[in-house]
């Protein structure tokens, strides 16, 4: 018992040890990490503390702290309103349809620029593709108006122009939904294409000459080497995209929105936006931004669970 304990409190003291000696090494590592560090505890920590505002009757001239507090009486309030579950809807059915149609994509992008062998095709492919993420929102928005509007949109002047009828892309629910899919893709797929790109530089190249040397085809390498390959890139990026299912940017649907198409264009982002920002209503906005903040998390938790258990793969 003696022993153990005296090799127990060598270790300890070996650990300390070296602890010491890497912080006196390495103190410049150590003083370059203060900065992100004090990033993160000024500007996403410490804002945390006004989720408290959920829970009282906020008055922005007496104060967070002055606030009468009511408890979960806010939360009440909000699942009572109708417009609420409208934006929770719409934020669940496009994320959802986000996820299986954008999700894909920058994987197959990925796997068919990994096989070109034409460098200066590749090269320039991939820089098209990941152009559009660069551009703001705001002028995206102005180019679909301009692109896609029903009475003098390019595209549908040249439908006109071949005796077809109009498309009203931006004006009926259904093509509005399809479109805000199809420029979310186009937006964002090429900057997706580079982590999977990033991860298929780590595949064993050996790997693919001895596919070669028995005798195995393109796709079945692709299907045996590469996927496989990628599959934790793959499982931590769809872990971190269905703890997003609760919540969504504001830019995309703000700017691709119109009075004709809110009953599938409200989401939570534009819905808080209304309530906190134009109606001031601060305390319902915090409480709708604290439960999606929840049940975002929960989402999070529970696909981590389930890959783990299925394919032993986790974010953690």
């Amino acid at each position: 018992m003696q022993i153990a304990t005296k090799r127990h409190t060598g270790a300890a003291s070996r650990v300390r040890t070296n602890s010491k000696s890497s912080l006196v090494r390495d103190w410049q590592l150590y003083l370059l990490l203060l900065l992100p560090l004090a990033y993160f505890f000024i500007f996403k920590y410490i804002p945390m503390l006004g989720a408290v505002i959920a829970f009282k009757d906020y008055n922005m001239f007496q104060g967070v702290l002055a606030s009468p507090w009511v408890g979960f009486e806010t939360f009440r309030e909000v699942f009572a309103m109708n417009g609420f579950y409208i934006a929770l809807r719409n934020t669940f059915m496009l994320n959802l349809l986000d996820l299986l149609i954008s999700f894909p994509i920058p994987i197959i992008l990925a796997i068919l620029l990994n096989e070109l062998r034409v460098k200066w095709f590749k090269k320039g492919a991939q820089t098209i593709l990941y152009l559009p993420h660069f551009i703001s929102w705001v002028i995206i928005g102005g180019m679909a108006i301009q692109l896609l509007a029903t009475n003098n949109g390019i595209v549908n002047n040249i439908l006109k122009s071949f005796g077809m009828q109009p498309v009203p892309f931006l004006t009926e629910p259904f093509y509005w939904v399809i479109t805000y899919l199809g420029i979310g893709v186009w937006q964002s797929a090429g900057w997706g294409t580079i982590i999977y790109l990033a991860a298929l530089t780590g595949i064993n190249k050996d790997l693919y000459e001895a596919a070669d040397v028995d005798g195995a085809t393109r796709m079945r390498k692709i299907w045996h080497i590469t996927l496989p390959g990628i599959k934790p890139t793959i499982v931590i990026l769809l872990i971190i995209n269905i703890g997003h299912m609760a919540t969504i940017g504001f830019d995309r649907p703000f700017v691709l929105s119109n009075p004709l198409v809110t009953d599938v264009s409200e989401v939570i982002s534009t819905y808080v936006y209304k309530i906190g920002i134009q109606s001031a209503r601060y305390t319902i906005a915090t409480a709708i931004g604290l439960f999606q903040a929840v049940v975002g998390l929960i989402f999070l938790l529970s696909a981590d669970y389930i890959s783990r258990k299925v394919n032993d793969q986790g974010i953690w």
